[in-house]
């Protein structure tokens, strides 16, 4: 898991080493001033860090979305994974995210889930994570943040691999 963690660590600086913002300066925390933008970005799923390491959960969430970037603030996300209980998932929402630190972009991901048998019996189900993005010319890391909630969700950190498609 180190190794992971080492090897994400270098592609986020590599990544967004000449990312930058358009953004009124407060120090190293920026707030991002919204612009219009258009870009298309695809992704094979996600690999997830589950905190509950003693659980049989699948790490290689492997699958297929797209994400419509239409601001330098916001987007729309949509796709479909393998989740962590082995199960087809399907996903739809919208990430905002205001604030950068350096070039990583901070904020949320609200939407819907579904395939997930301990909530809502598999139906669709409503989410907000915490979302870290950053963003090179042509390939990007979304990290997200999944809180532990009883026996409803097992918390994890899912990392997702985007390349642009179009601009």
């Amino acid at each position: 898991m180190i190794k992971l963690f080492k090897t994400l660590l270098f592609l986020s600086f590599f990544i967004g080493a000449n990312q930058s913002y358009s953004a009124d300066s407060y120090g190293p925390i920026d707030v991002i001033t919204p612009s219009s933008k258009s870009a298309v970005w695809i992704n094979p799923g996600l690999l997830s860090y589950h905190f509950d390491q003693s659980q049989n959960f699948n790490a290689v969430n492997y699958g297929f979305g797209g994400e419509y970037q239409f601001s330098s603030v916001a987007s729309i996300t949509a796709g479909a994974f393998r989740n962590s209980h082995y199960h087809q998932s399907n996903y739809i929402g919208i990430y905002w995210q205001p604030i950068a630190i350096g070039p990583v972009k901070v904020g949320i991901v609200a939407g819907g889930f579904n395939g997930y048998s301990s909530n809502n019996n598999g139906g669709w189900f409503p989410a907000v994570l915490p979302a870290f993005t950053i963003e090179g010319d042509w390939v990007g890391l979304n990290l997200l943040v999944i809180p532990t909630i009883g026996d409803h969700v097992s918390g994890s950190l899912s990392f997702q691999v985007k390349f642009k498609v179009f601009e």
